[in-house]
């Protein structure tokens, strides 16, 4: 497999992304979509099932398993969305993506029946996990190889805080509570997709990109696939995958086991939430430059797999304490988490660019944002038999789990690349 790059930027081009200033075009022009995007996604979050229950007026229930079913959909969309980027290109399929999730979320507002509900959610699901996978090629083509990590961790923290702010205008029409408030909300979340799609698709290439072009037309057709049956790329892949599931522990998990199984106020769930966007927001652009090769990107998924079953050990441990006591326990674990998260997202990017096959990135991102997907479908089902249902066991299962996933991919990737430990030690 092939090296998206070995070129070394001018150190000051490397300092200014790690100091947070986008001085690269691209980087700037991705800074603005992905803040916009993010605003209109937190808005939309913390109202979007409560619109098709309290509004619309279906069963929790039936929304919920709506939204599975979508969600399986969007896992497989994924690939062949990858595989047009690779023949049209990676900046006109993610925008046209983008623009046709836009157009499709709008489709929520006509909703009157559970039939529509469950074709709107399937169409907006697939083509919104389609554009996420496509977005990972489509940063191979236009931001500076070596450089590419960080830019992402800076991009990840404009995500975060662009969701903050989201999902404070979003309280406020939950409390509002009103169709009309609801509605505006969505078609606000309908712009920050439409919009930012026009501006993705002027994003500049990179210099590497022509090469890596050049690469694919050479490429015999049989390889446009490769991804597919890549083994050793899909091991990391699955890893990864396990992994990611600790975005749903926090977004799931947490909040159930506060309110099932502890005596901590219900607000902890937010106040965890809090900690965890702060942190993300400080650490992750800071991270991610020691975690920007391919020997430095196993050792922190190493990390992150064992951080992650600390704090699987410490959540267990808020059960049964007094409420003072049980938020202290909870933080503590969150805090760790927020190391394990932060560590995760490095080395996973650095693992899914640095691994792929040059010629087919779409391709390969696809397949990789596929096993993420998937990932985050399985993870409340997971933490749900486990941690919910048996406590203290099933968190000792989920943090077993964890560790072992963070240690098996050292031997994974010397599988999938030997050439790519450029005979650095592990």
């Amino acid at each position: 497999m092939t090296s998206t790059s070995t070129t070394t930027p001018p150190k000051e081009q490397v300092t200014r992304a790690g100091g947070l200033l986008p001085d690269d075009p691209a980087l700037r022009r991705a800074t603005v979509l992905t803040a916009f995007n993010s605003l209109g996604n937190g808005l939309y979050f913390p109202l979007g099932v409560l619109y098709f229950t309290r509004i619309v007026g279906l069963d929790a229930t039936a929304v919920g398993v709506g939204l599975t079913i979508a969600g399986l959909f969007g896992v497989v969309a994924g690939i062949p969305a990858g595989r047009a980027a690779d023949r049209w290109g990676a900046r006109q399929v993610g925008s046209l993506l983008w623009g046709g999730t836009g157009v499709a979320t709008a489709t929520y507002t006509l909703v009157h029946s559970y039939a529509a509900f469950l074709a709107a959610v399937i169409v907006a699901t697939a083509l919104q996990m389609a554009s996420r996978s496509v977005l990972g090629a489509v940063y191979a083509d236009v931001l500076p190889a070596a450089t590419r990590v960080e830019a992402r961790a800076y991009l990840r923290m404009i995500t975060n805080v662009g969701m903050g702010v989201g999902g404070a205008l979003g309280a406020v029409a939950l409390q509002i509570d009103t169709r009309a408030a609801y509605v505006t909300v969505i078609l606000l979340n309908c712009l920050s997709f439409a919009a930012p799609a026009l501006l993705l698709r002027g994003l500049p290439l990179a210099p590497h990109a022509l090469e890596r072009h050049r690469l694919k037309d050479e490429a015999p057709a049989e390889d446009h696939w490769r991804a597919v049956r890549d083994l050793p790329f899909l091991s990391v892949t699955v890893l990864n995958a396990v992994l990611v599931m600790q975005y749903t522990l926090s977004e799931v998990g947490l909040p159930l086991w506060i309110v099932e199984r502890t005596d901590a106020p219900r607000w902890t769930a937010a106040l965890l939430m809090i900690v965890n966007c702060v942190l993300v927001a400080l650490l992750q652009v800071r991270v991610a430059r020691s975690a920007s090769h391919v020997p430095t990107a196993v050792r922190a998924m190493r990390w992150a797999g064992l951080l992650l079953a600390v704090a699987c050990a410490v959540y267990a441990l808020s059960a049964g304490l007094s409420p003072v006591w049980a938020v202290l326990a909870l933080t503590v674990g969150a805090v760790v988490q927020v190391f394990s998260e932060v560590l995760m997202a490095a080395g996973g990017w650095t693992l899914g660019y640095e691994l792929a096959d040059s010629r087919a990135h779409g391709v390969y991102q696809g397949v990789f944002g596929a096993g993420m997907s998937a990932g985050m479908m399985a993870g409340p089902a997971l933490v749900t038999v486990t941690a919910i249902q048996h406590g203290t066991v099933g968190w000792a299962v989920l943090g077993v789990l964890f560790a072992v996933a963070g240690l098996a991919v050292a031997p994974a990737v010397r599988w999938a690349s030997k050439d790519a430990w450029r005979g650095e030690p592990v």
